[in-house]
Parts: C-alpha cells; structure tokens; sequence
C-alpha cells in the first residue's frame, strides 16, 4: 500500500463500503472486503496522521509551540474581544475532551 495514494485508497474504500451495503455478497465475500476496508481505513489514517504533524510542524511559532489558527475562506477580520473569549473557550473545550479519543476506533 506503499505506492498507493490517498486518494486513490479513498476511493477504494468508498467501492468497498457501497458493495458491503448492497445485499447478495457472501460471507466470504463480505468478510474480504471488510479487511481490505479495515486496511485501507488504516492506511488512510496513517496518512492523515503524517499529514497532521507536516502542518504543526509549518505553523510553530518562534518558540516552537504549535498555534491552533481557524482555516477561514475570504477576507480576514479582525476578531472582536467576544469572538477571540468564544475561541479561547472552545479552545479549552478542545484541550479538555481530546485525550482519548481515538480509543474508541476499533483500528
């Protein structure tokens, strides 16, 4: 899975799931298509993963702290004092709900 790309596993996986929710596969059928499923899923969790850490590692500031900045679309604004204590709050919401998360995944 090396040579393969992300969005061509996407893509893979996609036809996989849209066979798996049609009704006629066998259970030998059903069973091989879930573990290329399940191995693609990881693959393409991997790659995120690496895509992740590529994009803390370009928004470090000057003391190498990653700064958590919203993706916005069109003109920049600048943040009222309400805006900027909402994010702050949602912020620490984040911090607080994100340990342990991914425990949940079955992969």
């Amino acid at each position: 899975m090396a040579t393969l790309s992300f969005e061509k596993a996407l893509e893979d996986l996609e036809k996989i799931v849209e066979k798996l929710e049609k009704a006629g596969l066998s259970l030998s059928e059903s069973l091989t298509l879930f573990e290329k499923g399940v191995k693609l899923a990881r693959f393409l969790r991997d790659e995120l993963e690496k895509a992740e850490k590529k994009v803390e590692i370009l928004l470090k500031d000057e003391k190498g702290e990653v700064k958590a900045k919203p993706f916005e679309l069109g003109k920049e604004e600048a943040p009222s004092k309400e805006n900027k204590q909402e994010e702050e709050e949602e912020e620490e919401e984040e911090e607080s709900s994100d340990s342990g998360k991914d425990e949940d995944l079955p992969f």
